[in-house]
C-alpha cells in the first residue's frame, strides 16, 4: 500500500484555479454517468411500446448497461494509470456519448442492447478516473471534500434527467432522449483542452512508477489487478473497500428504485405526492455527500464512515415505521443523507490507499464491483418485500450498514497525507 507522508497546505491562485477546473471536469463527468442511467428508466416504457418487449427483456436493457460499465471500470481504470486521467476520461465521455446517442438509430432490441453495452464500457470508467483526478489535484487537506463534490456531479446528473425527461417524450419521443446523449461529446473536447494531467501522476509517470512504488517501466493490466492482492494487508484493505462500495451500491440502488412505488402505493401518498417525498430524499443525499466530506476532512475518514453508518442503521429502521406523511418527508431526508452521503468519501479512501501507478484501477475495479453487488438490490428487496412488505424489506437494510461499519476497522487512516 501507498506509505502516505503528511502534506502540506500551500497554495496559490494558479493551483486554485487548476483545483477548480480538475474537479469540474470530474464532477460534470460523473454527472454524466447518472444522467445516462436515469434517462434509460424513463425511455423504458416507449422501448417498449416501439419494439413490442417483455418486461424482462426491458429490464435486461438495464443489466446489459451495467455490465458493459463493469467491464469499461476495469479496462479503462488500468488505460487512466498507463496513458492520465484526463486523456483517458474524454476517451470514456466520448463512447458513452457517441453511442447513447446511437441508441436513438436502434431498429430493435439485439441493436439497442449492443448500443447500450458498449455505452456502459465508457460509462464505467468515469467513476474511478474522476475520482482519482479530483483527489490528485487537491491539497490534503481538502481530498474528502473534492471527491464529496464528484459524487455531487452524480446525483446533479439524476436531477437533470428526472427534469428534462418527461418533457423532452411529450414533444419528441423517447428516441430524442439518447440524441440528448450526444451533448457530451461536445464536453469531451473541452476537458482535453482545457485540464491538465495532475502534478501526482506526471511527477509517477517520470519515475517509471510501478505497483509498489519502486521504480520501473510501466507495469501490465494483469500486474495492476494483482497489486490489489499482493500481500495479506493488502488483501484486507482490498477486501474491505469492497464490501463498503458494495454497501453503498446495495442500499443506494435498494433505496431509490423502490421507495417512490413504496410512497405512492402502501403508504397512500399518490404519484405526485410520492414523487415529491423521493425528491426530498434525494436532496437529502445531496446534503449528505458535501456534510461527508467536511467532517472526513476534519475528523478524519474513519469517524466519518462510523458517523454516517451508524446514521444510517438508525434512520432507515426509524423510517421503515414511519406511517405519518410529515414524519415520511423529514425522515426521508435524513435518511437519504446518512445512506448515501458516503459516496464521496470512497473516492478519498481508495486514492489514499493505493500508489499512483494503480490508482484509477483500484478505484474502478473496487467501486464497479460494489455496483454489480448493488445490481442485485432491486431484485433481492421485491423478493422480500413480495413476502414481508416493503416495510420489513426496508427494517433488514441496516444489517447491512452494520457489516460496513465493521469492515471500517480494517482500514488505516490516512487524512492529511500525501498521495504516493
Amino acid at each position: 500500500m501507498s506509505a502516505s507522508t503528511p502534506l502540506t497546505t500551500t497554495d496559490d491562485s494558479k493551483a486554485r484555479g487548476y483545483r477548480r477546473t480538475a474537479l469540474f471536469a470530474a464532477a460534470v463527468g460523473y454527472g454524466l454517468d447518472g444522467f445516462d442511467l436515469l434517462i434509460l428508466s424513463f425511455a423504458l416504457s416507449g422501448i417498449i411500446a416501439s419494439f413490442g418487449l417483455s418486461d424482462v427483456e426491458a429490464g435486461s436493457l438495464s443489466t446489459i448497461t451495467l455490465l458493459g460499465a463493469v467491464v469499461g471500470g476495469i479496462v479503462f481504470g488500468a488505460l487512466a494509470d498507463r496513458h492520465g486521467r484526463v486523456r483517458v476520461l474524454t476517451w470514456t465521455v466520448l463512447i458513452f456519448a457517441v453511442f447513447t446517442g446511437l441508441s436513438a438509430l436502434a431498429q430493435g432490441y439485439w441493436d439497442l442492447a449492443a448500443y447500450r453495452f458498449i455505452a456502459g464500457i465508457g460509462i464505467g470508467g468515469e467513476f474511478g478516473i474522476g475520482m482519482a483526478l479530483a483527489a490528485e489535484a487537491v491539497r490534503a487537506d481538502q481530498r474528502a471534500r473534492a471527491t464529496s463534490w464528484v459524487g455531487v456531479g452524480f446525483q446533479l446528473g439524476v436531477f437533470a434527467a428526472a427534469v428534462v425527461s418527461a418533457p423532452v417524450i411529450a414533444l419528441w419521443g423517447w428516441r430524442a432522449l439518447f440524441v440528448i446523449g450526444l451533448v457530451p461529446a461536445v464536453f469531451a473536447f473541452v476537458i482535453r483542452r482545457g485540464v491538465e494531467e495532475p502534478e501526482t501522476f506526471v511527477r509517477a509517470q517520470e519515475r517509471g512508477e510501478k505497483a509498489d512504488g519502486a521504480g520501473s517501466t510501466p507495469i501490465s493490466f494483469g500486474a495492476k489487478i494483482a497489486a490489489l492482492v499482493k500481500d495479506g494487508e493488502t488483501v484486507k484493505i482490498t477486501l474491505a473497500l469492497t464490501i463498503l462500495t458494495s454497501v453503498q451500491n446495495f442500499g443506494y440502488f435498494g433505496i431509490i428504485t423502490w421507495l417512490p412505488n413504496y410512497l405512492s402505493e402502501q403508504m397512500d401518498l399518490g404519484v405526485t405526492k410520492g414523487s415529491l417525498w423521493t425528491a426530498v430524499t434525494v436532496v437529502g443525499m445531496l446534503a449528505g455527500i458535501l456534510i461527508f466530506g467536511q467532517v472526513a476532512d476534519r475528523l478524519g475518514r474513519r469517524p466519518a464512515f462510523w458517523i454516517f453508518q451508524a446514521g444510517a442503521i438508525v434512520t432507515i429502521l426509524a423510517y421503515s415505521q414511519f406511517t405519518d406523511p410529515t414524519a415520511l418527508l423529514a425522515g426521508g431526508f435524513f435518511m437519504g443523507a446518512f445512506a448515501n452521503g458516503m459516496l464521496g468519501g470512497h473516492g478519498a479512501l481508495l486514492a489514499e490507499l493505493y500508489p499512483t501507478a494503480i490508482r484509477a484501477t483500484a478505484q474502478n475495479v473496487i467501486f464497479n464491483i460494489g455496483r454489480a453487488v448493488g445490481g442485485l438490490a432491486p431484485v433481492v428487496i421485491a423478493l422480500l418485500a413480495g413476502h414481508l412488505g416493503f416495510g420489513f424489506a426496508l427494517a433488514l437494510l441496516p444489517i447491512i450498514y452494520l457489516i460496513q461499519f465493521l469492515a471500517m476497522f480494517l482500514i488505516p487512516e490516512r487524512r492529511g497525507h500525501s498521495l504516493d
